[in-house]
């Protein structure tokens, strides 16, 4: 992937629209940086890629968000899981394989997640706006 440099939700979406070009759609997709870095609209743009343009948001508390379009999304947001119970607890590993599955603070499921994880890195850029968006494995 290379390196996206976004300094608005429009061009962070489009620099996810790019990207999911380059997907199968049945990846894992784990996505690092903090909060209000652009993740959830980082996932706004994949989804739009494949057909799914409403309902998109971050599943904070209901842990994860299943959409339809031209392939299965399973959105996941796992800042509040702290251990091996709550990750079990989600189903997480019976979405494994059934589409293409997002990870928002995967950093708290680093250990579950598979070794072709696709790694996504979101960091501040130069202006309060910016981001840089770039896939680190």
């Amino acid at each position: 992937m290379k390196e996206y440099i976004t300094n608005s939700p429009e061009t962070t979406e489009a620099a996810a629209k790019d990207f999911a070009s380059t997907l199968k759609g049945t990846e894992v997709i784990a996505l690092y940086g903090g909060l209000g870095m652009g993740k959830t609209t980082f996932v706004r743009g994949l989804c739009s890629y494949f057909g799914i343009d409403s309902g998109v948001s971050s599943p904070t508390f209901a842990i994860v968000n299943e959409y339809s379009g031209s392939i299965k999304i399973f959105h996941f947001d796992m800042y509040r899981i702290n251990s091996w119970d709550d990750l079990y607890s989600t189903g997480f590993f019976d979405y494994l394989g059934q589409g293409l599955c997002i990870i928002e603070w995967s950093e708290n499921i680093e250990a579950a997640l598979p070794d072709d994880t696709v790694r996504v890195e979101f960091l501040k850029g130069e202006n309060d706006n910016d981001r840089i968006i770039k896939r680190i494995s």
